[in-house]
């Protein structure tokens, strides 16, 4: 049987959220139903988690350079969190690009934060839009290409 599909050979994978996020696939650890109690899978929560992150990418241009940094960090820190976890669970395909993407942007910003200083000119958060940017562009190119957002294992071209 194929990681995204169940016992009665159904897809678990299926969009579920508008139409567009895949459904978990079947919860076999503790920590995976702990992860998809906690993701935001409703439209409020939903808002709320974009709205922090966009806040944060908001506010921190008022900050000195260092604490700026460090709140961009945060941003993509928690946009890559979620999108990790979403990609664990749901594989999401776009959550393949922004959760390695931008949790890396995470620690590179981080780092800057450390020296004080931006080692790209200031362009975090144009990386930030760019890691989406790129994300989307994959997710596009994977459901052309395999017909489902979802990325599962053993999928026929």
């Amino acid at each position: 049987m194929d990681q995204g599909e169940t016992a009665e050979g159904e897809d678990c994978c299926a969009p579920s959220f508008w139409g567009w996020s895949p459904r978990p696939v079947p919860a076999e650890t503790t920590l995976q139903r702990l992860v998809d109690r906690v993701l935001p899978n409703t439209v409020l929560p939903l808002l709320l988690y974009f709205g922090v992150v966009v806040g944060l990418l908001l506010l921190a241009p008022a900050f000195p350079k260092r604490a700026e940094l460090a709140t961009d960090g945060l941003a993509a820190l928690v946009g890559g969190s979620w999108c990790g976890l979403n990609f664990w669970r749901c594989r999401h395909a776009h959550c393949l690009v922004t959760g390695a993407g931008w949790l890396g942007l995470s620690a590179f910003c981080f780092v800057e934060a450390g020296l004080g200083r931006s080692l790209i000119g200031g362009d975090e958060q144009l990386v930030f839009l760019g890691v989406l940017g790129l994300a989307l562009a994959f997710e596009w190119t994977w459901v052309r290409a395999h017909g489902s957002n979802a990325v599962r294992r053993n999928v026929p071209a």
